[in-house]
């Protein structure tokens, strides 16, 4: 597969939505974990990421403006011991309880689907990062509306095992802008990691469209020792 520059992927697109990028420093000494969300309706817009324990979850920037919040007040990011989960709503929940009862990543999200918001469907992506001993493994998933119809879900997953340094994964909800929006096609993109936290957050939120960016999350877990580093950036602030 074709590295991608993530750069390039992001400038290149004014909405591909949600988006996440999970993969291995540069170094090979770190997990990396990227979480970006954007929006084109004032409710949507109208959020800011905020530290929850050892994940994350959005909230309202102005309560008084926020209208329906179902698919958009969740926590992207929560951790259960080894596992890191990332996704784009409120299945973070269901993989986080799946993986608690012994469900693999992938048993746990056979109990939801794609977004109930036609006629968009907006995917669910997900991620989840394993450490333990001294190596690191990540899953990603997406649940999509077979090409706008609802009455079918398709669920695909992808497993990355023995991750090579430098190197991760980039998914997200849409092709590109749009009415409706088209869902995310393939599998997950080839991207390059580098070691530098502050200048991949910075590269990462200086691509996304201006106008439609709201908020940004990069972690960096040291894989020896299981300690991490978070950065978020808000737009509303």
């Amino acid at each position: 597969m074709e590295m991608l520059s993530l750069e390039k992927e992001l400038k290149e697109n004014s909405y591909p939505g949600r988006g996440i990028v999970i993969g291995k420093s540069a170094d090979g000494t770190k997990a990396v974990a990227a979480y970006f969300i954007m929006g084109r309706s004032e409710n949507s817009r109208n959020r800011v990421f905020v530290e929850d324990g050892e994940g994350i979850r959005t909230q309202a920037f102005d309560p008084a403006k926020l209208e329906d919040p179902s698919l958009i007040i969740y926590a992207p990011v929560r951790v259960l011991g080894n596992d890191t989960i990332v996704t784009n709503g409120d299945q973070t929940d269901t993989v986080y309880d799946g993986l608690k009862a012994g469900l693999t990543f992938e048993q746990s999200l056979r109990s939801r689907e794609f977004e109930p918001d036609g006629p968009n469907y907006t995917p669910r992506i997900s991620g989840v990062m394993h450490i333990e001993n001294g190596a690191y493994d990540y899953s990603m998933s997406i649940l999509k509306s077979n090409n706008g119809n609802p009455q079918q879900c398709n669920r695909y997953t992808f497993s990355y095992s023995n991750c090579v340094a430098g190197e991760g994964h980039f998914i997200h909800t849409y092709m590109h802008d749009g009415s409706p929006l088209p869902s995310f096609e393939g599998e997950p993109k080839l991207v390059a990691i580098p070691d530098d936290m502050e200048s991949f957050t910075q590269m990462l939120w200086n691509s996304l469209n201006a106008d439609n960016k709201v908020s940004l999350f990069v972690r960096y877990i040291d894989i020896a020792t299981g300690k991490y580093e978070t950065k978020i950036i808000n737009k509303n602030q």
